[in-house]
């Protein structure tokens, strides 16, 4: 038997690897947003969300599926080098097959003719993660190996990007660095994972026992790609490059926070799968409550400050030329508090359980959703109804999810767990409007605002004696005092 994985070490490694992901596009974004040009930047971002839709057939539901079952044998050399090359078979043939489709898909839709080269080049990394496999990584729960591997090829991209991409036509140039920042870890990986098992090609992919569970996970995450890439798709094809950038530029903040926050999914899916199997509801509460705190200690105070300084932070991200992003930013942080308490319901513990079928009705009917109101509202409203739209339908998913918990999931000791990220929050919004109307710089204002904002959440965090925050903190100051 192994040893049993540090949870808080691995959310520290998880985490690291999340704001590093977030401070990448701080640096990048204002760069290439200035260097590119908002028709350039919306041109990228229309190309990623074509490439989004062969993405996922390419992976099915293979990533979930493959870390909540490598997870279940991990402690069985032969069942899990068994089950890694099946899952890993089946994901060549979907590969094979998304490409085919994508080449299809080139040659007769004119409106994307000239988008081809662009395309094909960001479709690279449909490849690079299939061959990568990450998600045995992350059911082995190697976290500290991808947050180094992720940083590293981040910090060359970086460096390539400042070197390379110097005026709007090197739009096709940053593309390839982005799928150097994105996928150039996978091809690490090709090498590394074999200290875990034996993946290799094969036939006997057992299709009877793993392709049901897959269909319908990828069902599920078909749904969810359309729901999240049909604003923008819809943005491009019925209004202009140019509103997709500045729809892009709100998205991507929202992201960087919906990125950071659900990362804890992955970090405690593995452990909730195995107890899941084994009913082992104590457990499973325990990491369900430290999910659910993280989830409430980092995603509150990030809501807060987004709409304390939003036209502050779009000026200092993006530049002037993105303000009218403002508004659909203001909508879509409406979305983040949604998004938290569904993936919060879908990832930790309808997706553990095996309950697909719930979360795949969720999925389809937010879908459906959205893109009929993106249809209605997009030609009149823009990115403001785009925006719109996203909110609403995430609302109702998280309706539909929040109906199948189980009665055996209980979380104690909520009030006490939210008293101080509610009361931090509502600091950090007084913060931001009193910046806002003492600096007239929106760097001077996004600076000052973020570090007394930090200083004064973590001082109410640590007066209201929050059971996570002091769960981090406590370990530091005593091995300082040993010293």
């Amino acid at each position: 038997m192994s040893k049993q994985p540090n949870v808080k070490a691995n959310t520290l490694f998880n985490t690291i690897k999340s704001v590093f992901s977030i401070i990448y596009p701080l640096i990048t974004f204002p760069y290439i947003s200035r260097v590119l040009m908002a028709d350039n930047v919306g041109k990228i971002n229309f190309g990623n969300s074509i490439v989004s839709y062969f993405s996922l057939i390419a992976s099915l539901g293979v990533t979930t599926y493959a870390v909540r079952e490598c997870s279940r044998v991990r402690n069985d050399k032969e069942q899990l080098d068994k089950t890694a090359s099946q899952i890993f078979s089946i994901n060549i043939f979907s590969t094979i097959i998304a490409y085919v489709a994508l080449a299809v898909t080139l040659v007769v839709a004119r409106p994307l003719h000239n988008y081809r080269k662009l395309i094909c080049i960001q479709s690279t990394t449909i490849l690079f993660a299939t061959l990568g496999a990450d998600w045995l990584n992350t059911a082995m729960e190697d976290f500290k190996f991808i947050a180094v591997r992720t940083m590293g090829m981040q910090i060359v991209a970086l460096i390539l990007m400042f070197v390379f991409v110097r005026h709007p036509e090197d739009y096709i140039i940053y593309a390839v660095i982005s799928v150097i920042a994105s996928s150039g870890a996978n091809i690490v990986n090709i090498f590394y994972r074999r200290k875990f098992c034996r993946t290799k090609f094969t036939l006997d992919m057992d299709l009877r026992r793993h392709l049901p569970p897959i269909m319908l996970l990828f069902s599920m995450i078909l749904s969810q790609t359309i729901y999240c890439n049909s604003d923008m798709t819809m943005l491009g094809l019925m209004r202009s490059d140019y509103e997709v950038g500045l729809y892009s530029t709100a998205v991507k903040i929202y992201n960087i926070v919906n990125t950071v926050v659900a990362s804890v999914a992955w970090v405690v899916m593995p452990q909730l799968s195995e107890n899941f199997a084994k009913k082992n509801y104590g457990e499973i509460n325990r990491l369900l409550k430290y999910s659910l705190n993280f989830i409430v200690v980092l995603g509150l105070p990030c809501i807060a400050g987004i709409n304390a300084i939003t036209t502050p932070i779009i000026y200092v991200l993006a530049g002037e030329q993105y303000i009218g992003a403002s508004v659909a930013l203001h909508i879509l942080t409406a979305t983040l508090t949604f998004s938290f308490i569904s993936g919060w319901i879908t990832n930790m513990i309808l997706l553990p359980a095996s309950r697909e079928n719930v979360c795949l009705i969720s999925s389809i009917v937010a879908a459906v959703i959205n893109v009929i109101l993106n249809a209605l509202l997009i030609p009149k409203f823009g990115i403001n109804g785009a925006a719109g739209t996203t909110a609403f339908s995430q609302l109702v998913g998280m309706v539909i999810v929040s109906r199948y918990i189980e009665k055996d999931i209980k979380i104690d000791g909520f009030r006490q767990m939210i008293k101080g990220p509610v009361i931090g929050s509502l600091t950090i919004v007084v913060i931001g409007v009193l910046a806002s109307f003492i600096f007239k710089s929106s760097y001077a204002v996004t600076v000052v605002a973020i570090v007394l904002s930090v200083a004064a959440y973590v001082l109410v965090l640590a007066v209201t004696k929050n059971e996570f925050f002091l769960s981090f903190i406590k370990p530091v100051i005593n091995k300082i005092k040993r010293r």
